[in-house]
């Protein structure tokens, strides 16, 4: 027997392929090739805005709520987010009780360098609330170590409780310098401000760092709680020009040419022209109607007299931080947003 010559097996060929059962059958396992891998690149979408999220950068706990206002998508993963919850303090005349509720937002920057914090916590026998906003330049590594480390550091020195405003002025001061230590090898300037607001007893003590701001309603009126630290504030240039330092007008007036604000955390390049010793004020609880707490991606665009304003008529306090965030976003606040709102009532 002959093999088969090339045009034989040509012909052989062409009846194989072109046979109709043949055709069929590709033609239907091409299909379900092509129907599973578009069902295997369909990808799962979860509301970001859900219960379920949680933000390395606030409290472990959140709240569920409604979603954002149409100009910030609940799908967005850079969406808005938000809790609160409410509780009890024992004063040392009258029972306080508040409520509390924080937003954050991204916004209109590359990277989220904002933290905050809210805790409540037994110290020597009484209850502690803390409530602080973290805004970091150069990065967010400033901003979560103070997230991560402060408040601990508070609560255990031994003074707390019983000389409160001396026992914040040394753990800023001790934090700063535990920070910078573990700084050393990093090649690019972080640093961070912190508005830090604490219940303790029937005073509400706040201490500030840098240009994040605390505002209070107080009869209805915003009274600021926290003094802005800017280079161009007489006593702050009388005091880095008194340490060796200087500053210039680059854009705004910046320490240095460097930086726009003139106390923070970190900044070591900038030491000691820059520091982390807070100025505080003392307020009794029953005076307040509410505090708050924000960093300047708020408060470049609303005035105090503007967030009291907003925040007055709604009674739930995480409805009043996204309603400030989220008002904003809307003037063009180009920065990220960090905002507490909390809420008091004296029995």
């Amino acid at each position: 027997m002959h093999p088969p010559t090339n045009h034989s097996f040509l012909l052989l060929l062409r009846g194989f392929f072109f046979s109709s059962e043949t055709i069929y059958s590709f033609v239907v396992f091409f299909f379900s090739l092509t129907f599973f891998f578009w069902i295997s690149q369909t990808p799962i979408l979860t509301d970001q805005a859900s219960p379920q999220s949680s933000s390395p950068r606030g409290d472990a706990e959140s709240s569920s709520s409604s979603p954002p206002d149409a100009m910030i998508s609940s799908r967005d993963p850079d969406a808005l987010f938000s809790g609160g919850g409410i509780s009890f303090l024992a004063g040392n005349h009258r029972p306080v009780k508040f409520s509390y509720g924080y937003s954050s937002l991204k916004g209109k920057r590359a990277t989220m360098e904002d933290f905050f914090e809210t805790r409540i916590s037994d110290v020597d026998g009484q209850m502690v609330a803390f409530f602080a906003v973290f805004d970091g330049h150069g990065g967010a590594r400033t901003a979560e170590y103070l997230k991560n480390n402060l408040f601990n550091n508070l609560v255990t020195h031994h003074d707390f409780i019983s000389d409160t405003k001396k026992a914040i002025v040394q753990v800023f001061k001790q934090t700063d310098e535990e920070y910078l230590v573990e700084e050393r090898g990093q090649p690019k300037n972080a640093g961070s401000t912190a508005s830090t607001a604490f219940l303790v007893g029937d005073k509400l003590i706040v201490a500030n760092v840098g240009d994040s701001r605390v505002v209070a309603s107080i009869n209805a009126s915003a009274v600021p709680l926290s003094n802005d630290h800017k280079p161009d504030r007489s006593d702050e240039r009388q005091r880095i020009e008194d340490a060796g330092g200087f500053i210039i007008w680059a854009g705004t007036w910046r320490v240095g040419g460097i930086l726009a604000v003139s106390r923070a955390f970190g900044d070591k390049q900038l030491k000691p022209y820059v520091i982390a010793e807070p100025e505080i004020q003392e307020e009794d609880i029953s005076t307040l109607d509410f505090i708050v707490i924000a960093s300047d991606g708020l408060w470049n665009v609303l005035s105090n007299e503007d967030a009291v304003a907003i925040a007055r008529d709604i009674s739930d306090a995480e409805t009043a931080s996204r309603k400030l965030v989220q008002e904003a976003y809307a003037r063009g606040s180009c920065d990220n947003i960090t905002c507490i709102v909390v809420r008091f009532e004296v029995s």
